[in-house]
């Protein structure tokens, strides 16, 4: 598997063709650029880490496929993305549920960022207190997120509702965040015994460079 510098390399150009695409029509403007802001921030925050703490190489793909869920939410906004209606029709859903899917991933890709930094930057081992705090970052994490809609709510009113996405559920804000929690749940169950050998293997690499 490519690891890092490469890697980083690799996900920031790929996510640029994406995003250039993205940007080409999308279905709403003002919510393309709040939807994609994240992955500029990413990008940022791969450069300038780069040489002085670069990541696993399963934390780099699964955060260029959260940034490719981000870009096409973007495009289209939540409520109208093409597979979204499809899961919808094929399932007989009552909306279009991407958003469930973005949110779900706004805790399976930070539970591993979280579990990664924790495990490389403090006394912290694989256990129990670990995967507390981790589920707990990542809900906080989502709850912040909440009051960013909120806030972009109070900005720019009837705007923001493409950003916004609730598509007339009151209890939005809320499946979100079991979204999100359900997520790094999942993640620490699923990828924690692959994390941690990826994570030996970068302590190796930083050991014999």
């Amino acid at each position: 598997m490519m690891h890092a510098p490469r890697l980083p390399l690799v996900v920031i150009v790929l996510w640029l063709i994406v995003l250039i695409v993205s940007g080409i029509s999308p279905h709403d403007r003002l919510t393309w650029v709040l939807e994609v802001a994240p992955v500029f921030i990413g990008i940022a925050i791969m450069v300038l880490t780069l040489n002085s703490f670069p990541l696993t190489s399963l934390l780099y793909w699964l955060v260029f496929i959260h940034g490719l869920i981000l870009i096409v939410g973007g495009h289209y906004t939540y409520a109208q993305v093409p597979l979204g209606f499809w899961v919808q029709d094929a399932l007989d859903l009552g909306r279009n549920h991407y958003d469930r899917l973005g949110h779900f991933a706004q805790g399976f890709v930070p539970a591993i960022l979280a579990r990664e930094i924790l495990l490389r930057k403090t006394a912290l081992r694989p256990g129990k207190m670990l995967a507390y705090l981790v589920v707990s970052i990542c809900l906080a994490f989502s709850a912040f997120y909440e009051l960013v809609e909120w806030w972009a709510a109070v900005a720019l009113g009837e705007d923001a509702q493409s950003f916004l996405g609730t598509q007339g559920d009151v209890w939005d804000s809320q499946w979100d965040m079991f979204m999100a929690m359900l997520g790094a749940v999942t993640a620490l169950a699923v990828l924690s015994g692959w994390h941690d050998r990826q994570l030996a293997a970068l302590a190796d690499r930083s050991d014999s460079a």
